[in-house]
């Protein structure tokens, strides 16, 4: 069957009886939208302040292909399997993004028996948390052009205006655009254009906020473009627009409960992007899980070059939080590509191929060992059409790198193909956790700690940039050199060419442009020919996604 069949099928429990009984908690704490999904109330998160912490599990992967190397799956599939073993488990995952849904690369449930539910709910509006940072971001969008109509009372320059529309949806057309056309009833006419609402700084601000308090702050401090004197930033509180900004994020701030295909509870909330923003779920979701559980399972986006990257040294660095154990997602057929088959050739044996993609394997475990200082345990996500000798020799590479392999089964089997891996992981968490290393200390200045990212962590041997873009970074140390880097770069590769497979060295990286988070508290550096409003392929999932006579949506995957 496929994923949504599978889903459609699934025994789901009322999610307030299933919290109350997993998780103890109570049904006046928990805001029910319909019978499977509900908010969990601020108050009671609140509440939970003094518990110890559970331990944290990471899952990444090696740089994504287009045969899948299932991530979130294994994320799914492990939780699962930590039940199974007596273990008090909850996942914390993103919210899927309308874009991919209908693109190409699909939903963001997981797959086969590892899956979280309602997945169609799930990947098509769930909550409305989107929706709502999409309103915020365009809410503020809307005031600067009235503000600028009305008289520009501040001075806003707008031809140094930094902040664009965002639409839920991958639209090329839209990268680019002119707003105010039509006559002075329509207001100042300028150059705009739209970014995707996962890129949004509203998205990186919910997902980093500790509470409604720090929400608005944050949101006040987002920086929204300049004055005609060139130098002095105008900030969404001085167009009193953070107030209704948060009244429109009010609930979705609040954390989403659902449950997996084996009733376990799983936390789903927030979603920026890993290739365009710092692809991890809420500080929120997962700070309150760790007082719910004995183990928290979550991921961060794309491979560990860019998703598990940020979750070090963006999100455990605000957020405080220490992960036991990073969970490395691999395939054969993933390796295979990298080591240069075609994506229809993958399930024909290749140990050539698959010995040269194992060095994209090597460069990933190496990063989180040596410069994440994190323990490892690389999960062979199992395809029918691997080899025995396929399998070995993955092992064997692992065994060679002094790290642990488990061949996980959980897209067949669920969670109890997942139970090795359970078992391997819930021991090094509780025998040998580690203690993270950021790739880069806070007081080194910006250049430096992009460049330190891209030798480090990619392999380059160096980066680059135009006179304007480093003279910004350097004009930002002053005030702002202390913060982050979120680099904006493809997910396909440890270079900026989505085509250099495997782990390329001596590559450069081309810093394109820069740009200020000042209410998320990070630095945006957008790396190659990367953009922040992606396009539909040739031939969009969404061709092929339909709704049957009885209401069912078919083709969502």
């Amino acid at each position: 069957m496929s994923d949504i069949e599978i889903a459609q099928q699934a025994k789901m429990q009322p999610i307030i009886d299933l919290a109350r009984e997993r998780l103890g908690v109570p049904a006046e704490h928990l805001d029910p939208y319909g019978h499977y999904k509900a908010k969990l109330s601020l108050e009671y998160i609140d509440s939970l302040k003094d518990k110890p912490n559970g331990k944290l599990i990471l899952v990444t992967a090696i740089s994504p292909t287009p045969a899948g190397e299932g991530k979130t799956t294994t994320t799914v599939g492990l939780g699962d399997a930590l039940n199974r073993i007596g273990k008090k488990a909850v996942l914390c995952l993103r919210e899927p993004s309308l874009g991919p849904c209908f693109g190409v690369k699909g939903g963001a449930a997981g797959g086969g028996y590892a899956q979280v539910v309602p997945m169609e709910d799930i990947n098509l509006h769930f909550t409305g948390d989107f929706h709502a940072v999409g309103a915020a971001h365009n809410l503020l969008s809307a005031m600067i052009d009235n503000h600028i109509n009305h008289g520009n009372e501040l001075g806003i320059d707008p031809r140094r205006i930094q902040w664009k529309r965002v639409v839920d949806m991958n639209d090329r057309a839209l990268r680019k655009i002119t707003v105010g056309q039509g006559g002075t009833a329509n207001g100042y006419v300028r150059e705009d254009g739209f970014d995707i609402v996962v890129a949004s700084e509203v998205m990186a601000i919910l997902c980093l906020a500790t509470d409604l308090k720090d929400l608005k702050s944050r949101l006040g401090r987002i920086i929204i473009g300049y004055k005609t004197d060139g130098k002095s930033p105008v900030y969404a509180r001085d167009l009193k627009a953070h107030g209704a900004m948060v009244a429109l994020l009010k609930d979705a701030i609040k954390p989403n409960l659902v449950q997996t295909l084996e009733n376990n509870i799983a936390i789903i909330h927030g979603g920026p992007f890993a290739n365009i923003a710092h692809g991890c779920n809420t500080v929120t979701a997962t700070k309150t899980a760790l007082k719910l559980a004995d183990y928290v399972v979550t991921e961060a986006g794309f491979g560990a070059d860019l998703g598990a990257e940020k979750f070090i040294d963006i999100k455990c660095r605000m957020a405080g939080l220490e992960p036991a154990v990073v969970v490395l997602v691999a395939t054969v057929r993933a390796l295979k590509f990298h080591g240069g088959v075609a994506k229809q050739d993958l399930n024909q044996e290749n140990l050539i191929a698959l010995e040269k993609g194992l060095a994209n394997l090597e460069k990933h475990v190496a990063n989180i060992q040596q410069h994440y200082h994190l323990p490892c345990v690389v999960s062979i996500n199992h395809f029918t059409f691997d080899t025995d000798a396929e399998i070995d020799r993955v092992e064997k590479k692992c065994e060679e790198m002094g790290v642990e392999s488990v061949v996980a089964k959980h897209w067949a089997h669920g969670g109890a193909g997942a139970e090795e891996l359970a078992h391997a992981v819930s021991e090094i968490a509780e025998r040998r956790p580690g203690q993270h290393r950021f790739v880069y200390g806070d007081a080194m200045p910006l250049w430096q700690k992009i460049e330190t990212i891209a030798t480090k962590i990619y392999g380059a041997a160096g980066i680059s940039a135009d006179a304007k873009v480093k003279a910004q970074l350097e004009a930002w140390n002053g005030d702002y050199g202390h913060y982050p880097i979120c680099m904006a770069k493809t997910q396909m590769s440890f270079s900026t060419d989505p085509n250099l497979r495997g782990a390329p060295t001596n590559h450069t990286v081309a810093i394109r442009e820069v740009r200020l988070a000042n209410g998320a508290g990070f630095i945006v550096a957008i790396a190659g020919d990367m953009m922040t409003m992606p396009g539909l392929p040739k031939t969009p999932a969404a061709e092929n996604i339909d709704v049957d006579e009885r209401g069912r949506i078919t083709g969502l995957f």
